[in-house]
């Protein structure tokens, strides 16, 4: 039994209707010579390495939805990558933070974020992976696989700042690759745990683990999945 053979139809229906939505993304893009990259660097002046694309990130008012794109990576053939969080106002009150005794100094009031997912990019401004973070690379509190994995269907940038495909299309990739994703945090805890067990000090500030899971990217085959999938359901 694959992945998707295990899951609800109404989440393989949601997966499906992700999945038009990144297609058509690509299809109206395509009509200028556009991508998603170019979207969200495009009159931002000069591209550096590490600085944050768009200036000032893009957050979503009512559902509290942020990202980010930048680069710092090159010698992994990718162009840079997107950086997805929920703010703390769409954070629920009831789900609190995993606990570590650790040194690091955790972010408090309106700074409280939660890393959902990356989505690294390659040159063209086509997604070749999924991958997940430590804690100290992106400065996020830190919550399990099981907390993360219930904000993802919440995950939405609503308005058009600085690019509507832009903004559709990481909506959707969040849909599209959900039981992914869920599984690739799951991965992530385990490796902390494993990597703490291991290693003296904090293991959520330890700088020698940075990426803690990942998987490769192929779109038509997800859609291609999930419409097979959809046929048994």
């Amino acid at each position: 039994m694959s992945l998707f053979d295990s899951l609800p139809r109404e989440r393989l229906e949601k997966m499906a209707a992700a999945g038009r939505e990144v297609m058509e993304c690509y299809r109206v893009l395509e009509k200028t010579s556009a991508n998603i990259v170019g979207q969200v660097i495009e009159h931002q002046g000069t591209f550096y390495e590490w600085d944050h694309y768009p200036d000032g990130d893009v957050f979503d008012h009512e559902t509290y939805g942020q990202y980010y794109y930048h680069s710092h990576r090159p010698e992994d053939g990718e162009h840079g990558h997107f950086h997805l969080f929920m703010r703390r106002d769409g954070i629920p009150s009831s789900m609190k933070p995993a606990p570590f005794a650790g040194t690091g100094e955790w972010p408090t009031g309106d700074d409280i974020i939660c890393h959902l997912i990356a989505i690294a990019m390659e040159p063209k401004g086509f997604p070749t992976h999924l991958f997940t973070t430590n804690r100290w690379v992106t400065g996020e509190i830190w919550y399990t696989a099981a907390d993360v994995t219930e904000l993802l269907d919440q995950f939405k940038i609503d308005h058009t700042y600085p690019s509507w495909a832009a903004n559709r299309w990481v909506t959707a990739m969040v849909a599209l690759y959900h039981p992914q994703i869920a599984q690739l945090l799951i991965e992530r805890d385990e490796v902390v745990q494993a990597w703490a067990e291991s290693h003296d000090g904090d293991v959520l500030e330890d700088r020698d683990l940075d990426l803690t899971s990942k998987i490769s990217l192929d779109i038509k085959h997800q859609i291609k999945q999930i419409n097979k999938a959809l046929k048994k359901a």
